[in-house]
């Protein structure tokens, strides 16, 4: 079945991102998937995990309400093309993970285009083709069914806890403040992340 996600909220999902491209695509059908399987979620009730840093993060933050600031949107850089999402009153998740074959042809060609591009510049005509393949792609990304899509599995960790209020402590080598569960001991003193790397380095 095509994306079920009414057009003026893919419009406004678009705008939001700042362009239409394959990624953001991905995002929308993700997050109608979590949608669907918890339709009447508050946005503080989901928790997403994402995997990738990619452009459809852009389109589960919108659509979902799962965000940064809430403490329910979680970055985890492992470069996978999947997403995992919690309804905190039920514990329930599901992980959503891009198939390998959902680019299909389309996408084989495009990503021949693409390496090429990054040793050679494509001629007028080839970037004529990249583009239209590009939109071919979001064009199937959009109106394949979530199963053909995705595979659906449990999530391979538990539900993240919700956010915490934790004390401040002073680095002692630039005197910011920094949360205590972000900062390091090294020498008996406590140092933020990133004097903790400098000073890690000199010993």
């Amino acid at each position: 079945m095509p994306c079920t996600i009414d057009s003026a909220r893919i419009e406004a999902t678009i705008a939001f991102h700042g362009h239409w491209c394959p990624g953001v695509a991905i995002g929308i059908r993700a997050a109608e998937s979590a949608l669907r399987r918890f339709p009447e979620a508050a946005d503080t009730d989901l928790v997403a995990v994402v995997e990738t840093d990619m452009c459809g993060v852009d389109a589960i933050q919108f659509l979902t309400g799962c965000t940064l600031g809430k403490g329910n949107l979680i970055h985890r850089d492992y470069g996978k093309m999947a997403f995992s999402f919690f309804h905190r009153p039920s514990t329930d998740g599901i992980r959503v993970l891009l198939r390998r074959d959902a680019r299909g042809e389309i996408g084989l060609k495009l990503d021949a285009l693409q390496r090429q591009k990054q040793t050679t510049p494509l001629t007028p005509d080839q970037q004529a083709q990249e583009s239209h393949l590009r939109q071919k792609l979001q064009d199937r990304f959009m109106t394949l069914s979530l199963n053909d899509l995705f595979e659906f599995q449990s999530p391979p960790s538990p539900m993240p806890r919700g956010p915490q209020i934790q004390e401040s402590l002073t680095c002692a080598a630039c005197g910011e403040a920094a949360m205590e569960s972000r900062t390091r001991r090294c020498g008996g003193q406590t140092y933020c992340i990133p004097c903790f790397a400098a000073v890690d380095q000199k010993r």
